[in-house]
């Protein structure tokens, strides 16, 4: 666009640290007098409302969760997220057998989310946590999880002056704002849109990495719009490797990057896409070139 020639841009998200665990209620009081409830809106009953809005089942988003789940953990048997992901050392303080305070220091290298006990019967069996008589569960619903991503995005003009060599163009990019209360479906919009600003078409998109906040939501989405389920998050989504939302966009990105380099797709398209809360939806359209 020209307004800049080098941007660093990402985000970090610290889920696990929100007050409560996301229920500690601190509204402002004029502003929802004012009639913005809209900002307000629990982002489960909006997943709720996506459910019965566009006929998604308990077992259709409960399935959707097991598949979400099977395919991160045979990623992570194969190793395929680990270019992807830089290791750090935590520290983990705790009480041990003896009453002492003891400090241990160890590595993360690897998502902490899949479960390998995952099954179809065992989702089935968990309690709707947004509404009485709801669908969306803890089993089929994005985890509360850590995490960092960024990337550097430059002009072509600096990746020549500086003799670079890119992973991957932006071709395209939209957003597009949608009812908040199904706040969910927001791709179904803002897809076409960078499709059409690409000048491309939906069956050319290679891969798809779909921000999974809800099976719900992610069923709508693929449903509405024809999405061929094989080609939208191969090696799992936000129900098994979470949902930091700070750096959701730069860590979908990371995943298409390097799924596309594993699968030698240079010089074809992929796509990022995820709902956003209050209402809007948002779509970029790469093409993968390293």
């Amino acid at each position: 666009t020209g307004m800049a020639d080098c941007i660093i841009a990402g985000g970090a998200e610290s889920m696990s640290y929100i007050p409560m665990g996301g229920y500690k209620p601190v509204p402002d009081y004029k502003l929802a007098k004012e009639g913005h409830e809209d900002y307000y809106w629990n982002m489960g009953l909006t997943a709720e409302a996506v459910a019965k809005k566009y006929n998604v089942s308990r077992q259709d988003q409960d399935e959707f969760a097991f598949t979400s789940q099977m395919r991160a953990l045979k990623a992570q048997d194969e190793n395929r997220f680990q270019d992807q992901i830089v290791p750090i050392e935590v520290e983990h303080t705790f009480v041990n057998d003896s009453g002492k305070k003891v400090t241990e220091k160890y590595t993360v290298n690897k998502d902490e989310g899949p479960r390998k006990g995952t099954n179809i019967e065992a989702l089935s069996k968990l309690r709707p946590v947004f509404a009485q008589g709801g669908s969306v569960t803890a089993g089929n619903s994005s985890q509360m999880s850590d995490g960092a991503a960024f990337a550097v995005i430059m002009s072509e003009e600096m990746v020549k002056e500086l003799n670079l060599e890119p992973i991957a163009r932006l071709v395209s990019f939209a957003a597009v704002g949608v009812e908040p209360s199904i706040m969910g479906i927001g791709p179904v919009y803002a897809i076409p849109k960078a499709l059409k600003q690409a000048g491309l078409k939906q069956d050319q998109m290679e891969l798809i990495e779909l921000n999974e906040a809800f099976a719900s939501q992610s069923l709508a989405v693929i449903r509405e719009l024809g999405l061929d389920k094989e080609k939208v998050n191969v090696n799992g989504g936000a129900i098994a490797l979470g949902h930091p939302l700070g750096c959701t966009g730069a860590k979908l990105s990371v995943q298409l990057f390097d799924e596309m380099r594993k699968r030698n797709l240079q010089g074809k398209y992929g796509m990022v896409t995820m709902c956003v809360g209050t209402g809007q939806g948002a779509a970029g359209v790469y093409e993968f070139l390293k």
